[in-house]
């Protein structure tokens, strides 16, 4: 067994343990390996392993990988800030958007989703923390945006995803997260078609399931440390 499988199956294991723990099925929970600086190569290795659903934080590198791979079992999720200059490319080549966080942006993909595909997967990023380094929106302002974005045909509104501000203390992680949970509920009621919270990464990974995320990002703890020593400038 090569380290990303042994990686994957430990990643896999916690989940399943995490989720029993809480009373939850562990097939609720999809793992969303971050590939984001690792070779096609990895990529290839984890699907191997049985890895299908891969998230990529900067557009070319994710599309380079993408057809690279040229295997259309894969799922790529896109789940880095979005410029508008890079729309085009996430709208044509991956299945799910993490990150939307303005009406302009929706209108993009919407417009640059090609007939042939099904509509563009997309999550509603909030802004839980208020970070100000941070993307996404207040949760005051879900509402709206959810609406506006409900109404595009080229995409489909799935659901919510959160980024928490670094917090060691498990009561407080379970605390944010759990208020991800009850906005998705409450978005659930007026769009039904709702269904994913992409909420949860290796530190706060168990707080998140407990409070109800169905998709961790998880990517170190799978491919092993990254290296930036490689300018990624095409966000």
């Amino acid at each position: 067994m090569t380290s990303i499988q042994h990686n994957l199956h430990l990643v896999l294991e916690h989940i399943s343990a995490t989720a029993s723990r809480c009373g939850r099925d562990p097939k609720e929970i999809t793992l969303l390996a971050v590939s984001k600086t690792k070779p096609a190569s990895a990529v290839r290795e984890a699907a191997a392993a049985g890895q299908l659903c891969f998230g990529e934080n900067y557009v070319q590198e994710g599309v380079d990988k993408i057809q690279a791979l040229e295997n259309p079992g894969l799922e790529w999720h896109f789940i880095g800030p979005l410029q508008s200059n890079k729309s085009r490319l996430v709208a044509e080549h991956f299945h799910w958007c993490h990150t939307l966080d303005r009406l302009k942006i929706a209108l993009r993909l919407n417009e640059q989703r090609p007939d042939a595909l099904p509509p563009l997967n997309v999550l509603i990023q909030i802004n839980i923390s208020d970070e100000n380094s941070k993307s996404g929106i207040m949760l005051e302002e879900l509402e709206a945006l959810a609406d506006e974005v409900s109404r595009l045909p080229r995409l489909k509104l799935r659901g919510l995803m959160a980024i928490p501000a670094p917090e060691a203390d498990y009561s407080r992680q379970l605390a944010v997260c759990r208020q991800m949970a009850e906005a998705l509920a409450e978005l659930k009621k007026k769009h039904p078609g709702v269904d994913t919270l992409s909420m949860g990464m290796s530190d706060d990974m168990d707080a998140a399931i407990a409070a109800g995320s169905t998709m961790v990002r998880i990517g170190t703890a799978i491919f092993g440390a990254r290296d930036y020593s490689a300018t990624h400038n095409n966000n």
